[in-house]
Order: structure tokens, then sequence, then C-alpha cells
């Protein structure tokens, strides 16, 4: 599986299209986000049924402001359009592969359920 590049034309069109999609927000200039590459291309091979994306913050401005976007490396994973993980740094293997398997194994209708008990209470 390859990596895929997204911009703002193409982001939201991916988290909502496929199942599992997981994001690194990375700079050229950022020596962490360099190290944290081949980490991230080893798991789009292991796992080509998670969608592996990359946002250039220095080319993608606009859209990692938009995301609040302050560091990077961030790594966010989404599921059926949800985002249900964004945290900064780097991550070793294990810890990406442990990212994975909890985003697969997540109850998604219970996921629904709180968002939409969360908004109701937004509401009111």
């Amino acid at each position: 599986m390859t990596i895929t590049n997204l911009t703002r034309e193409t982001f939201e069109s991916t988290i909502v299209d496929n199942p599992i999609v997981l994001v690194d927000f990375w700079a050229a200039y950022c020596g962490p986000c360099r190290a944290f590459g081949p980490i991230f291309e080893q798991s789009a091979r292991m796992h080509p049924e998670v969608v592996h994306a990359k946002v250039d913050t220095q080319a993608e401005l606009e859209l990692a402001a938009t995301l609040g976007i302050r560091s990077v490396p961030t790594i966010m994973a989404f599921r059926d359009g949800v985002l249900v993980y964004s945290q900064t740094g780097a991550m070793r293997p294990d810890v990406l592969e442990n990212l994975i398997a909890q985003v697969k194994s997540l109850d998604m209708n219970s996921v629904h359920a709180k968002i939409a008990a969360r908004n109701a209470g937004a509401v009111r």
C-alpha cells in the first residue's frame, strides 16, 4: 500500500470514504518527522486495509491551521469519518501497531452514541 498525500481538497473525502485513515502531519525541516517517516511507511505496507496519509504542513498551511496542528509530527486516526485519536510526537513501531489495533477494535456504535449524547447536551 502506498501513502496518500492529502491536500485541503482531498482531506475530507479521504476521511469520509475510507473506514480507517491514519494521517501524519509533518514538515521537511522536522527531524522527528523524518525519523518517523520509515515507521509510517512500514505500517502502510503491513496494513494495506488502513489508509496511511500524510499532510505536508508547509504546503498545506490552511488545512493544518483548520485542524489545529501546532506541532509536528502530529498523528490523527479516523474511523468511519470520526476523529478517534490525535497526538503530537513520533511513535515507535510498537506504539503505532497498538494504535492501529485499538482503532480497529473500537465499538463505533458506542462512539456514535457518545457523540450524539454530547451533541444533545450541547444544544440545551
